[in-house]
């Protein structure tokens, strides 16, 4: 799928229809919002889709608010660091975010399952937490902590080298490797890895500089974040995947309860309609990705269910069991996400 044929695919998801606003009457005064992420800034129709997943959302909120709620949107970390938006967010400091939930898993341990090695290993799967037990409890757990989750979202992940590909385990042997979570990184230790942690913004330049071998993150962040210039091989999910990370549009409690019943009703409406546009753009990004890299001269390869295996039965013994062991909520969230395996 070339450049243009991606902007054109997503661009025709960005116009699907959506329901009409309410009266004018039903909004009071305006209320202006931000809305921070690490990703690259774009267009509606351009660019990185959580990007233009957050415009779209911004757009259509406003317009059925009739001006009742408006938007301004940071991208690339410009309003705060990458990693103070969870914490911000539960203060009521940041109104909005997107951003993967794992990160803040130094701050509540139980939003690591959003990065949990060998748990989720299809789109669908990802998709049908919201409405089933593990869903309805991990909600629960962030709004006692201060966060709503408005927007479902979930992306296949892969790894980037500047050398090999990292295919079966033991090919992380001796390696310095970014997995993203402490449960990424007890799998990397695992197969004998040497684990980096920093954002995925941050992934280019300690590949550029040699700091680090190899990372692990989304099909999405590999092409925002121009990875193909520092690397050599790419592990792809577009057909496979034993990880898959979960990186939701959230709002602040707090400022979600400030908001009238009609205005928090419409906002959690367009967040559900946004989910349809996010698996799509990053199932197209799971393919592009791999078009992307071997037009650099990488080398791309795929995963096969042995393989992924291998990972998951690494994950059981050393994530999983980790996670559990760290309180009452972790272990109940991961018995309640091994029913929908």
């Amino acid at each position: 799928m070339t450049g243009i044929t991606r902007r054109h695919f997503l661009g025709t998801l960005a116009a699907a229809p959506f329901a009409a606003g309410l009266p004018a009457a039903a909004w009071a005064q305006t209320t202006n919002l931000k809305i921070s992420h690490q990703f690259p800034g774009g267009t509606i129709n351009e660019g990185d889709f959580r990007d233009r997943l957050v415009r779209m959302f911004a757009q259509q909120v406003s317009e059925r608010t009739k001006g009742g709620l408006k938007f301004e949107i940071y991208p690339g970390s410009s309003l705060m660091k990458t990693n103070a938006q969870f914490s911000a967010m539960r203060k009521g400091a940041l109104d909005m975010s997107l951003v993967p939930l794992n990160y803040a898993g130094g701050e509540v341990p139980e939003t690591n399952i959003g990065l949990m090695p060998g748990l989720v290993t299809s789109y669908q799967q990802g998709a049908s937490w919201k409405n089933a037990e593990v869903g309805k409890e991990l909600a629960r757990i962030l709004g006692e902590k201060g966060v709503v989750i408005v927007s479902w979202i979930w992306q296949a992940g892969g790894v980037a080298s500047r050398s090999k590909p990292i295919v079966d385990p033991a090919d992380a042997k001796g390696m310095k490797v970014r997995g993203g979570s402490r449960e990424m990184d007890l799998i990397l230790k695992e197969a004998g890895a040497a684990v980096v942690t920093l954002p995925s913004n941050e992934i280019y330049a300690a590949m550029q500089t040699g700091a680090m071998d190899a990372a692990m993150t989304s099909s999405t962040s590999f092409m925002s974040f121009r990875l193909e210039e520092v690397a050599k091989a790419l592990t792809t999910g577009r057909d496979k995947a034993y990880w898959y990370m979960f990186e939701p549009l959230m709002m602040s409690k707090a400022v979600f309860e400030r908001l009238s019943k009609d205005q928090q009703a419409t906002v959690m409406a367009v967040g559900a309609e946004m989910e349809q546009f996010a698996m799509k753009a990053a199932q197209a990004d799971d393919i592009a990705v791999a078009q992307v890299y071997q037009k650099a001269g990488a080398k791309v390869v795929d995963l096969n269910a042995a393989v992924v295996k291998k990972w998951q039965d690494i994950a059981r013994n050393t994530a999983w069991k980790d996670f559990a062991a760290r309180n009452a909520n972790c272990a109940k969230l991961l018995a309640l996400a091994e029913k929908t395996l």
